[in-house]
């Protein structure tokens, strides 16, 4: 029998052999495995955004694969392409890098917007179309992004519409004296400590946990505090672009792995307030005014829910 406190902490765990001292952002990118969603990590280079996701990915016993995203990468190189074999004089499918269980999409906004919405599909559907056909993704599916803040040079940012599909946005920073002293310790010899990961989750544990994420009660109270969240972003002065449904119902979902992960069969507010963040954030757009005076996502989201009525009976 499945024992989810055991095996969600198993997975914390072992991804915390790599990534030293960062077990927020370890647990968000779980959230996101057990709501079946994609994870967009942006950060500066080098402080690991690649390592979480490959800690993750060899985590579970999961088909994986990594795409490196390049300027001159092509769409049918993500989602496959159709050729006739010269022998049958049949059509066959040959399967992009997008076929498989986890896909570390790294450095997504090095490659232009064409070969970027070839993810769009794959990411809200589970499935690609390749000449007609539809083919559909292994399950569990799951896309870690990777990319560099649109400041650095040659960087193509992604459109709203794609930044829409991933479930949420999370940042690593850089680690503190003694996590950095940590780290240099477990570098200094001669196996790095993510070739030694070894997989401590099957694919129907994640599935299980999944389904199990998935019945977490959320009460009449926290789908309504949800909503108030959903539409003050739509109606602050500082926003030009609002959460949309799909960012509500994610909110909502986050909410229960959040509880899961606390071993509770019921969302709370804190759950919502805990994952406003990194689920909405990502999804608001400034008005130009308010980027003129330095204000960030951030800070709007956290003044919005500071004003709100919190429910108290649930």
């Amino acid at each position: 029998m499945l024992q989810p406190r055991k095996v969600i902490g198993a997975l914390l765990d072992n991804v915390s052999r790599v990534i030293v001292g960062k077990e927020e952002a370890i647990e968000y990118a779980l959230i996101a495995l057990l709501c079946k969603g994609h994870v967009l990590i942006e950060d500066v280079p080098g402080v690991g955004k690649t390592t979480l996701a490959a800690a993750l990915a060899r985590s579970l016993d999961c088909s994986f694969r990594r795409i490196q995203f390049t300027p001159d990468l092509m769409p049918s190189d993500v989602t496959g392409y159709t050729l006739v074999n010269l022998r049958t004089g049949e059509e066959e499918f040959r399967e992009g890098a997008i076929m498989s269980q986890m896909v570390l999409a790294d450095e997504i906004n090095r490659t232009s917007p064409k070969t970027q919405s070839a993810l769009l599909e794959a990411m809200e559907e589970h499935q690609v179309t390749v000449d007609g056909v539809t083919h559909p993704l292994p399950s569990p599916f799951m896309v870690l992004a990777t990319q560099n803040p649109g400041a650095f040079v040659g960087t193509y940012p992604l459109p709203e519409a794609q930044l829409d599909r991933f479930f949420l946005r999370i940042s690593i920073g850089y680690p503190t004296l003694a996590q950095e002293m940590d780290v240099l310790e477990r570098y200094s010899g001669k196996t790095r400590p993510l070739e030694q990961l070894q997989p401590v989750c099957t694919a129907d544990d994640v599935l299980a946990l999944q389904d199990l994420a998935a019945s977490i009660y959320c009460s009449p109270e926290i789908r309504s505090y949800v909503a108030s969240i959903a539409g003050a972003t739509r109606k602050a002065q500082a926003l030009q672009l609002g959460l949309s449904t799909r960012a509500a119902i994610a909110l909502l979902r986050a909410g229960q792995a959040c509880a899961l992960l606390s071993g509770r069969d019921y969302v709370v507010p804190e759950d919502i307030q805990h994952m406003a963040l990194p689920v909405c954030c990502h999804r608001l757009s400034l008005q130009a005014e308010a980027r003129l005076q330095g204000m960030t996502a951030e800070q709007v989201m956290q003044t919005l829910l500071s004003a709100l009525p919190v429910p108290v009976r649930l």
